[in-house]
């Protein structure tokens, strides 16, 4: 009876399922089907009755002998078989089920168009974002792959940047009390600059926090940058003149500071501290290396004041350009803090810096021109343009983790990355497009090592977002090739080109193992 009971069952929505498709068919041929199906039925209810009637013969027969009972069942076996009419109508039925699935989805179809057309322009506006969402569902699988198959370094640097900003505004604030009064540089809030600001960085541990402390000049002082010679313009570095400024009008009260210009040396080295000039300037320029030594010194004597000084451990690192040190907590975790200071370029977010340059040597009053607070600003900015979605610091993580340990510049790397951030759209950056961009950013390292150039961001590029102020020369400067070096060595750029090849290679092997 369940055979019986499952063929009435399919014959039943056979004969109703017109009905349900029936607003997108004609009257005729809703009935031709109908009347169809009903005479389907009605020989599909003659074969299962004759079949239940030799049924109902055998099991009279198993009652009669066991023997003949398994000869009746195969009779009754073969004799269905036999039964033509029964595989017809079987066939059939499968056409037809076929044929309702088609008539459903060619109805949905219409369904969907037709809601489609009726649709108003705002309404296909406001819908197109969840239609979006549907497609990320499908379309990120592979960036959510990437996500979790690759080994990403274990990274707090939200948590950890602000740790550093809250710390860095404590010792601005020290440091100000103590030279208040002072003939010293004036030091300004701290800005964040590098990968860990920027939101990105290959390294796991050891990550370094890097500060740029702007400093202002003093009482009595101005500072004047003077570009180097031609051979150091390509370079952009820069010398920082300290000027006396007359202060005769400013003297007015017993006891307040002499004019540096109209007093005499024997006077002012009686009555006055020492100036600016004396102990941080190599004649009458600002020198990089007296100022580290001084800015050391307000580190270690400014840390004994702050409250972090009872439950963290303070250990300076050997000077160079800048300051470094580490302060561990109880719980060991430690954070390692760069100290770089400079001067900003009138009111832009260009400064001249301390930070380390490339040169193999560069003298003690040569500031290097530094891009870092532009770069943090750009990234910063397209934090706000990019969908919540986009995988672009990924990415830049990504091709920075494989060129550790290579020739490669990391600058020259994000130099590229920013370039593409700019001449591609950022809805091109989700997370699914994860694999065309990393091919995007292979791709132009590449062009740019066979063409031996490329552009610097900040010069010449009319797609530097106005947020970012550069100097009135920036945007009309010609521009600066950061892949000089290879034009100028045909066996450096050899080299570039074979491990170029290595990159690609280490590459593929982090997409496919993870590591």
């Amino acid at each position: 009876m369940a055979f019986t009971g499952f063929f009435a069952t399919v014959l039943q929505i056979l004969i109703q399922y017109p009905r349900m498709v029936g607003d997108e068919l004609d009257e005729a041929t809703r009935k031709r089907m109908q009347q169809h199906a009903e005479q389907l039925s009605r020989e599909m209810t003659r074969l299962l009755r004759d079949i239940e009637q030799k049924r109902q013969e055998q099991r009279r027969l198993e009652r009669r002998s066991p023997q003949q009972s398994s000869f009746a069942w195969g009779a009754l076996l073969f004799a269905a078989l036999q039964q033509w009419q029964f595989w017809v109508i079987a066939g059939v039925l499968l056409l037809l089920c076929g044929l309702c699935w088609w008539l459903r989805r060619w109805s949905h179809e219409l369904d969907r168009n037709s809601d489609e057309d009726s649709s108003s322009s705002a309404r296909d506006s406001v819908e197109e974002e969840p239609e979006e969402e549907g497609d990320n569902d499908d379309a990120n699988d592979l960036g959510r792959f990437l996500e979790e198959h690759i080994q990403w370094p274990v990274q707090n640097l939200a948590s950890e940047c602000h740790q550093v900003e809250v710390l860095m505004s404590k010792f601005i604030l020290v440091f100000r009390l103590l030279l208040r009064n002072s003939f010293f540089p004036v030091p300004q809030p701290a800005i964040g600059v590098g990968s860990a600001f920027e939101g990105w960085s290959p390294r796991e541990t050891d990550i370094t926090y890097r500060m740029l402390v702007p400093l202002q000049s003093p009482r009595g002082c101005a500072f004047h940058l003077e570009l180097g010679t031609v051979e150091q313009m390509l370079a952009r570095n820069f010398r920082i003149h300290v000027e006396p400024v007359c202060t005769c009008q400013r003297q007015q009260l017993p006891g307040e500071m002499l004019c540096f210009l109209h007093q005499s040396e024997e006077e002012l080295r009686r009555n006055q501290e020492p100036s600016l000039l004396q102990c941080l300037c190599t004649g009458s320029y600002l020198d990089v290396h007296k100022t580290a030594r001084w800015i050391y010194q307000l580190v270690r004597a400014s840390w004994v004041v702050l409250p972090e000084s009872s439950h963290c451990r303070l250990t300076m690192l050997p000077l160079s350009r800048s300051c470094k040190f580490k302060v561990t907590k109880d719980n060991k975790q430690s954070l390692c803090i760069e100290m770089m200071f400079g001067v900003q370029q009138g009111k832009t977010d260009i400064f001249v810096s301390s930070q380390s340059t490339e040169a193999t040597f560069s003298p003690s009053t040569m500031w290097s021109e530094s891009y870092a607070v532009a770069e943090a600003k750009f990234f910063r900015h397209m934090a706000t343009q990019a969908p919540k979605d986009s995988f672009h610091l990924r990415c830049l993580q990504i091709c920075a983790r494989i060129l550790v340990g290579m020739g490669f510049s990391t600058y020259n790397l994000k130099t590229a990355v920013m370039h593409l951030l700019t001449t591609t759209p950022v809805s091109g950056w989700r997370r699914r497009d994860c694999l065309l961009r990393l091919e995007d950013i292979m791709g132009y390292l590449h062009a740019c090592l066979e063409q031996k150039w490329l552009d610097h961001f900040f010069f010449g590029n009319e797609n530097v977002p106005e947020e970012i102020i550069l100097p009135p020369d920036f945007r009309t400067a010609e521009p600066l090739n950061l892949f000089k070096n290879l034009a100028q060595d045909l066996d450096a750029h050899a080299q570039a080109l074979g491990e170029f090849v290595e990159l690609r290679d280490r590459l593929r092997r982090l997409l496919l193992y993870g590591r």
